[in-house]
């Protein structure tokens, strides 16, 4: 196992200007396990309750997913209810109800803790020393981050950034962690911090990579109509270790190439409601949407 994925598989009720939703299949992990199994087998350890749907398991596995580190256990599956606006970068948030997520300890299997690259999905920043002193060989450890936490647990918040090679955070976030209006020197502020890489998500904006030596942007997959946002930053925060961890390498061209599927791969998510977008859609789709994005940006 390469790649271990440790985040929430949760139900969703999602409202925007297309629709509503209600109980879809969601969650952090979710759509980062499934954006990473484009290029990688990755390993995915979550917690749900029985009233999960077996089902769902058998398209996880059939994505080469395995799911070794996902335990069922008695009670209610984790569940958040959001709604958004016209703006799709806007959303609020109506109902979040932890159920079995709420004494979620990750115990790795014997296989995981000898993976290559972790990411810590949005996690509570008190349990990474726990899941990190489980993976005494581990080379790239990347995490992401909710307002929740920089609000909650800003010192725990801190402790956890300076311990990971790579953080994954939207602007706002960006700009909450290291109070900074401006852009780029929020980025190179986190990655003082300690972080080798910061990946600045900006949603309909793309994203930014802030390195030792190099800044680099990336525009986001053009898009008529955005359905539903919901799990697009995880998205791309799995395809990107995905990408990494298939290369094997970690060097700025390699990091450059993994934003730009990251890229692609969110642009999957945006189209449709819920993962429907990541299960729909194969390899060749994937090719032909790099195809096009090379045409898109090259001058």
């Amino acid at each position: 196992m390469s790649l271990i994925i440790i985040g929430s598989v949760a139900f969703d009720t999602i409202e925007t200007p297309s629709g509503r939703r209600d109980r879809i299949i969601g969650g952090s992990g979710t759509y980062a396990a499934l954006a990473a199994a484009f290029f990688t087998r990755p390993g995915l350890v979550s917690v749900v309750g029985q009233d999960f749907p077996r089902r769902f398991f058998q398209q996880l596995r059939a994505r080469g997913i395995d799911l070794a580190g996902l335990k069922v256990k008695k009670g209610k599956t984790f569940h958040w209810h959001g709604r958004y606006g016209r703006d799709p970068n806007q959303r609020t948030t109506i109902k979040t109800e932890l159920n079995v997520l709420r004494e979620f300890r990750p115990v790795l299997p014997p296989d995981y803790r000898r993976a290559d690259v972790v990411f810590l999905s949005n996690l509570d920043p008190e349990s990474h020393d726990f899941i990190l002193e489980q993976l005494p060989a581990v080379k790239l450890v990347a995490m992401d981050t909710i307002r929740f936490w920089i609000e909650n647990k800003a010192e725990a918040l801190l402790r956890a950034i300076h311990k990971v090679d790579i953080l994954f955070v939207n602007d706002e976030e960006c700009r909450l962690i290291a109070r900074e209006l401006n852009l780029v020197r929020a980025g190179r502020k986190l990655q003082a911090a300690g972080p080798k890489i910061i990946v600045v998500k900006k949603g309909e904006h793309g994203a930014m990579l802030f390195g030792k030596n190099f800044v680099f942007g990336v525009v986001a997959n053009p898009c008529e109509q955005v359905v539903d946002p919901t799990g697009a930053g995880d998205a791309f925060a799995g395809a990107f270790l995905g990408y990494l961890d298939s290369a094997g390498r970690f060097n700025q061209r390699e990091l450059r190439k993994a934003a730009v599927y990251g890229n692609l791969v969110a642009s999957l998510v945006i189209e449709d409601f819920g993962v429907e977008g990541l299960l729909r859609a194969d390899q060749l789709d994937l090719i032909k949407r790099y195809q096009s994005f090379r045409k898109l940006v090259s001058f």
